[in-house]
């Protein structure tokens, strides 16, 4: 005859504590989990202001660049008496239309920094001024080419006014 089994109330006590101290980590890593998952949304808004100002920093150089080219080498070409005056009108309407993308650019870029009308996240907003930033790091690629075309041209002139009227010493 068997009598009636004992059971061990401490093995039963000590696996009743293992499972509410599991609980109560698991309850803590998901605490982390949240606190971390809200610091990463957090590094990557400050990443992206970052990126703004960036690109509008680098949009203002750009226009500063277009600025110092119009002041000095404009002046220099328009000029020059080896441009002729048809050219004159073409070179000043072609800059004039570079200067005014410019300033709608820079217009439209204040629009979408200082209003809330225009409803973008932080993401949208920097992809649509690196955009910018390349369109204006191409305005001065343009505005720096022609200038050496220009260049170019009143150099060529130049050497042919001077084979043209050079004196013969024959």
């Amino acid at each position: 005859a068997q009598g009636i089994p004992v059971y061990d109330n401490t093995n039963f006590l000590s696996l009743i504590k293992s499972l509410l101290e599991s609980a109560k980590q698991t309850s803590n890593l998901i605490k982390t989990v949240k606190f971390l998952k809200a610091q990463k949304e957090n590094i990557e808004k400050v990443n992206n202001v970052v990126k703004q100002l960036k690109a509008v920093k680098e949009i203002g150089r750009n226009n500063k660049r277009l600025i110092h080219v119009m002041k000095s080498d404009l002046k220099g070409i328009l000029d020059s008496p080896y441009i002729k005056p048809d050219e004159v009108a073409r070179v000043t309407e072609s800059f004039n239309a570079i200067v005014e993308n410019s300033l709608e650019t820079m217009d439209f870029i204040d629009q979408i920094l200082s209003s809330d009308n225009l409803k973008m996240t932080d993401a949208d907003r920097a992809g649509f001024l690196k955009e910018k930033e390349m369109e204006s790091k191409e305005m001065v690629s343009n505005v720096t080419l022609k200038t050496k075309r220009y260049r170019d041209i009143i150099s060529f002139r130049k050497m042919q006014d001077k084979i043209n009227n050079r004196e013969a010493n024959y």
